[in-house]
């Protein structure tokens, strides 16, 4: 279990050096998956391989994971892991607790069955329910400092450039 002060340790190094050289400060994230049998596509975690297919609400029989579903718990998990590298930082105990994501989906944008409807999440709520003996102002102040700090949460409120491009070739002989 991490301290204030391991933390700060194991840190601070890191922080130096991206002080000298901010370059070195910029780290490119990736993904990858493979497309799978029917409506699937096959994302290697690092850990495990997750078969994503298409929500129930479009078709889908709920047997593959939904990748909305799957935004949403990239949100928990990094609001998650921010709250609790606040909470080390500022020694501000907390000894248990829940996040909560959930979002709004008007599947008729992806459907095409209106135009008018929107493709996405249309409104997403972020909820801690957490065990602490903190005071409101710390409370205050981790949840402040969780939302100016988790990677993904800012991702979603600050939408990236984002730049998609496709090379396309014939199979191979065995149909890959």
């Amino acid at each position: 279990m991490h301290t204030s002060d391991s933390l700060r340790a194991l840190q601070a190094p890191l922080k130096d050096q991206y002080q000298r050289d901010p370059a070195a400060a910029v780290v490119t994230l990736s993904a990858q998956g493979r497309l799978g049998e029917g409506l699937t596509c096959s994302v290697d975690t690092g850990r495990a391989l997750a078969e994503a297919g298409l929500h129930p609400a479009t078709g889908g029989d709920g047997t593959q994971l939904c990748s909305g579903d799957m935004l949403l718990e990239a949100l928990v998990a990094c609001a998650g892991v921010t709250l609790r590298a606040v909470a080390t930082a500022l020694d501000i105990p907390v000894a248990g607790g829940t996040v909560r994501a959930e979002g709004d989906l008007d599947v008729r944008g992806t459907l095409a069955v209106d135009r008018d409807a929107p493709v996405g999440l249309s409104d997403i709520r972020l909820t801690f329910d957490l065990q602490t003996d903190a005071d409101d102002e710390q409370v205050a102040t981790l949840m402040r400092l969780t939302e100016r700090y988790c990677v993904v949460l800012q991702t979603l409120n600050n939408a990236p450039r984002m730049a998609v491009t496709c090379t396309a070739a014939p199979p191979g002989p065995t149909g890959t």
